[in-house]
């Protein structure tokens, strides 16, 4: 009975963290997370590293890291993207990686207008640290040997994980959304129990950029960006509301995450964060920094010690694709 209740434990919380996927505060600085048709939506090359660290407070929260790369071949119309991410999540140690290409094909509707449309193919490894469980019988004999360790897979879990997205943007706007998991992978780490299916996630995101009085040269410039990020996966739902203000070299956001109009239980409003960020931008060196901190305002209280986040965006390109490319990019927010 209590090699059967160690098994069903751990499934249920299996099963709980499959629910939803790991989210960033600063999603526009991890555009290919939250939507493949972002893909090449730079001057030429980008490179962005992020790093959440999620609950610091409760032993055993969340992390998680996410690297890209993207080149825009402006001649083709195309994006392509080469993207790692790893979660960790547990004091048991479940780690997920994911290895992805991405491509984004991009549609000149008109002088002013793009369309584009990505896809993203990925392949995930998904296990746990066996060095981190404590079983039944280790208990009972006071050894480090275990037979209930066969209640788990021998090796680690992969499986294929696909996504779409569709993004619509002008000089000063954006609207684009994405479905993730499209093949909904079966993630089980369990013998017993071999169905646990990752739920399709749909994403929403749209923005606007307003220029500001003052905008001389793109080492003085300010702007006032607006947007919204809409998540839904299974039977839970969020949205980011919220405005950076960009006047160079820094940035400073303000971000609420939450839905109150919905509650999933009588008397619990739907509150996550709020989300205060600062960036600074290097222009000489082609370099973004960001830092988020998310003040939680949930059931779990501030006890959870909120989130930091921090993000790097390094791009770079020829002179030629700098003169070609600069007027017509997504406007969207960089962090």
């Amino acid at each position: 009975m209590k090699k059967l209740l160690i098994v069903l434990t751990i499934c249920l919380l299996q099963l709980n963290l499959a629910a939803q996927d790991m989210q960033f505060s600063q999603f526009y600085a991890a555009p290919l997370y939250i939507n493949p048709a972002f893909t090449g939506s730079t001057i030429q090359h980008r490179l962005i590293m992020n790093y959440r660290n999620q609950w610091p407070s409760i032993p055993g929260a969340f992390e998680a890291f996410h690297a890209t790369y993207e080149y825009n071949a402006n001649k083709l119309n195309s994006g392509f993207g080469l993207i790692f991410n790893r979660e960790d999540a547990g004091s048991f140690g479940l780690t997920t990686d994911i290895i992805a290409l991405s491509y984004a094909y991009r549609f000149r509707l008109n002088r002013k207008t793009a369309l584009q449309t990505g896809l993203k193919m990925g392949y995930a490894f998904r296990g746990i640290d066996y060095d981190k469980l404590v079983f039944n019988d280790q208990l009972e004999s006071n050894s480090s040997l275990t037979a209930d360790q066969d209640a788990f897979q021998d090796e680690t879990v992969t499986y294929p994980d696909i996504s779409w997205g569709l993004l619509l943007y002008g000089e000063n706007y954006w609207v684009g959304s994405s479905i993730n998991h499209i093949n909904e992978p079966n993630q089980s780490l369990i013998t017993e129990f071999n169905e646990a299916k990752l739920p399709m996630k749909f994403t929403a995101q749209a923005g606007y950029r307003f220029l500001l009085s003052g905008v001389t040269s793109r080492f003085n410039k300010k702007e006032l960006f607006t947007a919204v990020h809409y998540k839904s996966q299974g039977k839970f739902d969020q949205l980011d509301v919220g405005a950076y203000y960009s006047h160079s070299p820094f940035v400073f956001g303000f971000w609420y995450r939450g839905l109150v109009a919905k509650s999933y239980e009588p008397g619990y409003l739907n509150n996550d964060a709020v989300v205060a960020l600062v960036g600074l931008t290097i222009p000489d060196r082609n370099l973004r920094i960001g830092y988020s901190y998310d003040v939680t305002v949930s059931r779990l209280s501030s006890d959870a010690g909120g989130a930091h986040e921090i993000s790097l965006i390094y791009e770079a390109a020829s002179k030629r694709e700098k003169r070609r490319n600069r007027k017509f990019l997504v406007p969207c927010a960089k962090f």
